[in-house]
């Protein structure tokens, strides 16, 4: 089975502040959007199929309710999610609304299993730019996504201050921090390594900020950020476990105090927030000249399928339209952890949500996994990580990791 990372890794199933903000959800919704009845004839019930737990179901209702709809909720396990949709497509049983992971949308957009939105009046105008490109196949727009993510640099205030140390902004400060930091049992620097998409995920900002390209690894671009990945962990600041270590195991690693930063993203924050005593910010990703950091999107993007009722089709239209209304995307911000796409939305989340800001700021720059490669970005994204457990094992220089992983699966 293919390995399949989601950029949030169920990150609303370990949400624990979510219950505390369900009851405004309606709140938030009312009229965001639709005339509060269906189209005419036709049956008002959508079946809604997604990878989650309950968690997002209240703003389900409370959309159902605004465009004059039922609805039938179905979660299902995310690492089989692609496999079941191709097989609802061949067996014309697809849900009538699909949330898919955003770097999936292409793919299932070129089966034929999903209709274009503008039937719908739906755009992806005013959004991040990355997130609309991650949904839009051969020209058409085939997801709309109502919140989004990335990764950022957290860094451990207390530790910092007491070392003396500013949150890094270039390679260079972050080795030198990274460096000074490391002491005892506490290493200076943690992020994944490991062998699965998780892993492509935390190198590519390092990556792509150097103009690393996709579809050729094996260049002196690449070549310097992998560099100083190993440089991190030859010099000590970063420990050797990091190839065998999650998202979620490099978490830990910052909760328990072994390590002074860590690469991560929003949906840590109600564990990092829980943690008594610790104090905790984020900065982007520090680049190798300071520029601006070029990271993943993550997130998921809602759908209509091609389900051959023109009718329901419409309505589940409407649906995912109130998802994406700037009142739905604050709702699902608020039980995601995430920012909402919408890009003067975003802004004003920063600003009542500063824990969030530093996410804002890098979405804005940053690129849809799929925007240079479409469906054939998982190729390129097991390349990457092959590089990367080449060079940290030992097995190859950075540049020789990045050439053998390239002339892989041509």
């Amino acid at each position: 089975m293919k390995q399949k990372f989601h950029s949030s890794p169920r990150r609303v199933r370990a949400l624990l502040g979510a219950a505390a903000v369900l009851a405004t959800v309606p709140l938030v919704l009312t009229g965001c959007s639709g005339s509060g009845s269906a189209s005419s004839g036709g049956s008002k019930a959508l079946t809604i199929e997604d990878y989650y737990d309950a968690s997002y179901n209240p703003v389900y209702k409370q959309c159902a309710k605004d465009v004059g709809a039922t609805v039938t909720i179905n979660h299902v396990a995310g690492a089989g999610l692609i496999s079941k949709v191709l097989q609802q497509a061949s067996s014309k049983t697809l849900p009538d609304v699909l949330m898919l992971d955003n770097p999936d949308v292409q793919q299932i957009a070129a089966s034929g299993a999903l209709s274009d939105l503008s039937a719908y009046d739906l755009s992806a105008s005013g959004d991040v730019p990355g997130v609309k490109a991650a949904s839009t196949y051969k020209g058409k727009l085939y997801g709309v996504q109502s919140n989004t993510n990335s990764i950022a640099l957290y860094y451990n205030k207390k530790l910092l201050s007491e070392a003396g140390v500013q949150p890094p902004k270039t390679w260079d400060e972050l080795k030198a921090a990274a460096k000074k930091l490391t002491k005892g049992s506490t290493y200076g620097f943690a992020m994944s390594n490991i062998n699965t998409y998780e892993g492509t995920w935390q190198f590519l900002p390092f990556f792509w900020s150097n103009g690393g390209d996709e579809k050729d690894i094996a260049t002196t671009a690449g070549t310097q950020a992998l560099q100083l990945v190993e440089d991190l962990q030859n010099d000590g600041s970063m420990s050797k476990s990091s190839i065998n270590w999650a998202q979620a195991d490099v978490n830990n690693q910052f909760l328990a105090g072994k390590a002074a930063m860590m690469i991560n993203g929003p949906w840590q924050l109600p564990a990092l927030n829980a943690k008594k005593g610790l104090e905790f910010d984020s900065v982007p990703i520090p680049t190798r000249t300071g520029g601006a950091t070029v990271a993943p999107l993550g997130g998921e993007a809602f759908t209509v399928p091609q389900t051959g009722d023109k009718a329901k089709m419409q309505l589940a239209g409407k649906f995912v339209g109130c998802l994406h209304s700037v009142k739905g995307q604050e709702a699902l911000a608020k039980l995601s952890g995430n920012v909402p796409t919408n890009i003067e939305a975003g802004a004003k989340w920063a600003e009542s949500h500063p824990q969030v800001a530093s996410f804002v700021t890098t979405v804005k720059t940053a690129r849809a996994r799929t925007g240079e490669l479409g469906p054939d970005w998982p190729k390129a994204a097991t390349k990457i990580y092959t590089a990367v457990q080449l060079a940290l094992t030992g097995k190859a220089s950075p540049e020789a990791a990045l050439k053998q992983a390239q002339s892989q699966n041509q």
